[in-house]
């Protein structure tokens, strides 16, 4: 593998007040703390928050609840979702933000994923208080953010559900946190079926909202296709792929990142290259093993150094692969922004021999599956990562 060495840091910076857990109602937020969080004084002034952002989600969401609740429980999907599957840091971003111009598509964006709860009633005013606040950018990278850039539907149903590996953060210490709901094996049944029915609730009142086909992005997917094919069976998937050493690398920096931000205690950084690396053996596993679930022709994987240097070709072959009309309107949209798209600028890490030689023995299934060139392994003097926590 050849890179030239930058010495420019990753991205870290903050990400405002907000928390994953300012978005929880009462009673996500007495399960978060039966699941005995990190707790520490420096974070007090979050912790006080709770309470009061509990109080005010509930609230709101029991009014909406009774303006729309009944609308939204009659509301039927206009079409079935097109999800966006791939490990974290593989690419799932960057598609989703391509396919989020294409008019035909809703998504969700960040206020709706912050109060799933009680979007419907309370976006529009608060959104407009709110905009000068929030962070122009996102806390690991460069890719601009507003509240209504497109967002993980995790990060809704984490708050919503209290079923996502993102409950990892409330305790950064305990690895099996993180685990634990990358297999639905290891949930509960009423686990499964709140994540199920709240997944189902978020999905009717993006529809309700939008009237539109909806889009969705969240590496989570990718572990459990076997559900989504149930609950939608003909719903689209694309899987994006990238270079496995990339990911490994980028995907590090995201928890750590991740972690510092929305920790409630001490940040803790428990082997997080052991992690990365296993969690993205785990979910090409699942995803080989499931994939198969997917009926012929609403399944295109796409590789992401080849979206990169042109997206427009890419999701052309995409659209007629999966069936998809409406990509003249998706093309239309995408030609003014090429030029910001290719002066993007990507987190520069330094290269880790060890890491690289690491990545490849035992991810070299992802290497063969998807056709990437083995590493230089060649011995290289040992240079750290720039920005490690």
């Amino acid at each position: 593998m050849t890179r030239t060495k930058q010495q420019d840091r990753p991205v870290n910076r903050s990400q405002g007040g907000l928390m994953l857990w300012h978005g929880m109602n009462i009673s996500g937020l007495r399960r978060l703390i039966r699941s005995r969080p990190s707790l520490h004084w420096s974070r007090l002034h979050k912790l006080m928050a709770l309470p009061v952002t509990a109080v005010y989600n509930s609230g709101m969401g029991a009014l909406e609840s009774l303006i729309y609740g009944k609308a939204v429980a009659q509301t039927e999907l206009v079409a079935p979702p097109l999800f966006v599957l791939g490990f974290w840091r593989s690419g799932t971003t960057l598609l989703q933000n391509l396919l989020s111009h294409d008019p035909q598509f809703a998504h969700l964006g960040l206020y709706q994923a912050l109060f799933p709860w009680h979007f419907l009633l309370t976006e529009t005013v608060t959104k407009k208080l709110t905009a000068p606040f929030v962070p122009r950018a996102r806390p690991m990278d460069n890719v601009e953010i507003s509240w209504d850039a497109p967002q993980e539907d995790d990060i809704a149903t984490a708050i919503m559900s209290q079923v996502s590996p993102y409950m990892f953060l409330s305790r950064p210490h305990d690895v099996q946190s993180f685990w634990k709901s990358l297999d639905f094996q290891n949930l509960s049944d009423s686990e499964l079926q709140r994540y199920e029915s709240c997944l189902m609730h978020l999905l009717k009142k993006i529809t309700y909202k939008s009237q539109k086909r909806i889009m969705l992005k969240s590496p989570f997917h990718t572990y459990h296709v076997q559900t989504l094919v149930k609950l939608f069976p003909d719903a689209r998937f694309l899987y994006i792929h990238r270079d496995p050493y990339h990911v490994v690398r980028s995907a590090c920096h995201l928890r750590r990142r991740m972690i510092e931000e929305n920790t409630l205690g001490r940040p803790a950084f428990c082997n997080v290259e052991d992690e990365i690396i296993d969690t993205h053996r785990f979910a090409l596993e699942r995803y080989e093993q499931d994939r198969h679930l997917i009926p012929d022709g609403n399944l295109h994987e796409i590789c992401f150094e080849n979206l990169e240097v042109d997206p427009i070709a890419e999701l052309g072959t995409a659209y007629r692969s999966l069936g998809l009309s409406g990509f003249a309107d998706l093309e239309r949209a995408l030609l003014p922004k090429l030029f910001s798209l290719r002066s993007y600028q990507k987190n520069n890490f330094n290269d880790d021999p060890v890491l690289v030689r690491r990545v490849y023995d035992e991810l070299r299934p992802a290497y063969e599956r998807f056709g990437y060139s083995a590493p230089d392994l060649q011995p290289t003097p040992f240079v750290g990562e720039s920005g490690a926590a």
